[in-house]
């Protein structure tokens, strides 16, 4: 069975950072694409970055040169470290393994894999 489980996250003041983490099993990160989204309410869900198995990286625009996706392989857990935080970040974070999202607006879906979600806040 396989299973992302979300770590991190929390509440902060703009500037400040945090870090998000995902931990796999049932898979390898090596072997598999996987992404970072989130959702604001009132907000449709909104992809952040990709990571590739070969290690490619994608950050939306409004986190670029802000936010950082690495691995661990020992660990089986990828991080997206999060700094320079503004309250426009502020949403449930997800990460998922193939990156891809609902259609209805919503990041969920049944037909890959999904982070629990976690919470980040941040104030002005």
């Amino acid at each position: 069975e396989v299973q992302l489980v979300q770590s991190g996250g929390g509440s902060v003041q703009a500037g400040g950072s945090l870090r998000l983490s995902c931990t796999a099993s049932g898979l390898t990160f090596d072997d598999s694409d996987m992404g970072w989204y989130r959702q604001a309410p009132g907000h449709e869900c909104e992809l952040v970055s990709t990571r590739g198995r070969d290690g490619a990286t994608w950050y939306r625009d409004s986190v670029k040169g802000r936010f950082t996706s690495s691995k661990d392989n020992a660990k089986n857990t990828v991080y997206l470290q999060m700094n320079s935080l503004k309250p426009e970040d502020t949403a449930v974070y997800y990460c998922a393994t193939p990156p891809f999202m609902g259609t209805d607006g919503y990041c969920v879906t049944q037909y890959n894999y999904w982070g629990q979600g976690t919470q980040v806040t941040v104030s002005s």
